[in-house]
């Protein structure tokens, strides 16, 4: 994994070599360029039943307040007129590894953030960061029919702060000379490092703005926000010391499943172990990995999550010793209500090469 330091950025702010793209409504957008007759309406991209939840919804929908990890079931209250679409990952992801390569044909410092969001570090390229970040809208558009909103700035934060600012489609640079007066009318949750909890707490004691919190000392943050509060005070100046990092390994692998009717039926459940414990063998022996920590997550009809793991002394991916231990973890779920939910998921990833390694090493 390589990192880039940021050292660089710090002595010459002036120059804006941080890049942020964004995907618009990526799943959703896909399903529009592949089915045009849901282009001009409201879409939502997620599970089918009540149970499910929205993975994404396109700008129609958002104007009726539907967002993404919303419950279908409100979803629909809100917009029930909308076109629903099941998910199809198969699909994002081939898209998604095209517009990545157009991301790689300007430069291989890219920090892939998600499958439609990533940072690219443009300050060996001389070129105009407008410029470029016009090349990679017009040649995003082109191959793939989507748009992307694009940040600029010379640090993470303000980058992808620029990224949501003009969306959909926009381009958007915030330069040293611009902070902090342009941070100070923003709310406080569009800090990177203030989750909800932190946001909750600062609006009770009358911090609602950048503005606001820009008036805390130093000691205060740390004393309210622990060690994070330094990192908060610096940001919300325009100082992000976080390093871009390239080539970044996924920490985990996992599948789930909302069910439409809840139950307690366990061969129902271990059914769906072995769909599960297969498709994820498939996938660590496509990525060519192993796993050492498998995971069993079910979510029961009070929507209370229960978890067991497994670490093991050895990393595996055959779909035969995931099962196993998939199963051994059910047994030891006390399941007392309906299920709704069950997920499966392997973590402590290796490459297979490094395994091999560590085997005759």
């Amino acid at each position: 994994m390589k990192k880039i330091s940021n050292s660089k950025y710090l002595e010459r702010e002036d120059q804006l070599n941080i890049i942020h793209v964004d995907m618009d409504a990526f799943y959703a957008s896909v399903e529009e360029q592949d089915n045009p007759k849901l282009k001009g309406l409201p879409v939502i991209v997620g599970g089918s039943s009540n149970h499910g939840v929205v993975t994404t919804a396109n700008y129609q929908a958002r104007k009726f307040g539907v967002h993404s990890a919303m419950p279908m079931f409100i979803a629909k209250k809100k917009c029930p007129h909308a076109c629903y679409v099941p998910g199809r990952m198969k699909r994002y992801q081939e898209v998604s590894k095209r517009v990545f390569d157009i991301l790689s044909e300007h430069t291989s410092l890219i920090e892939k953030v998600s499958i439609d969001e990533a940072y690219l570090d443009i300050s060996d390229i001389d070129k105009d960061p407008l410029d470029i970040a016009d090349e990679i809208k017009g040649a995003v558009f082109e191959k793939t029919g989507l748009t992307m909103s694009v940040g600029i700035s010379y640090n993470k934060f303000l980058a992808k702060l620029a990224s949501d600012w003009n969306k959909p489609a926009g381009i958007k640079i915030i330069s040293p000379d611009m902070i902090p007066d342009i941070l100070k009318p923003l709310s406080i949750k569009k800090v990177h490092g203030l989750g909800p909890k932190s946001c909750k707490r600062l609006e009770e004691i009358g911090i609602y703005t950048i503005e606001d919190l820009l008036q805390a000392s130093k000691d205060f943050l740390v004393e309210f926000l622990g060690k994070s509060g330094i990192e908060i005070y610096d940001r919300i100046r325009g100082i992000d010391h976080r390093e871009l990092t390239t080539n970044r390994v996924r920490k985990s692998l996992g599948i789930e499943r909302t069910f439409t009717k809840d139950t307690k039926d366990r061969e129902k459940l271990e059914n769906y172990l072995r769909e599960f414990s297969l498709d994820l063998s498939d996938e660590l022996r496509e990525k060519n990995i192993h796993g050492r920590t498998i995971t069993l997550k079910v979510k029961d009809s009070n929507f209370k999550v229960h978890t067991r793991s497994r670490t093991l002394i050895t990393h595996i991916n055959s779909f035969d010793d995931i099962f196993e231990i998939a199963r051994v973890l059910l047994d030891e779920i006390e399941i007392l209500f309906k299920i709704r939910l069950i997920g499966l998921s392997a973590s402590n990833l290796i490459s297979s090469d490094l395994k091999q390694l560590s085997l005759f090493d």
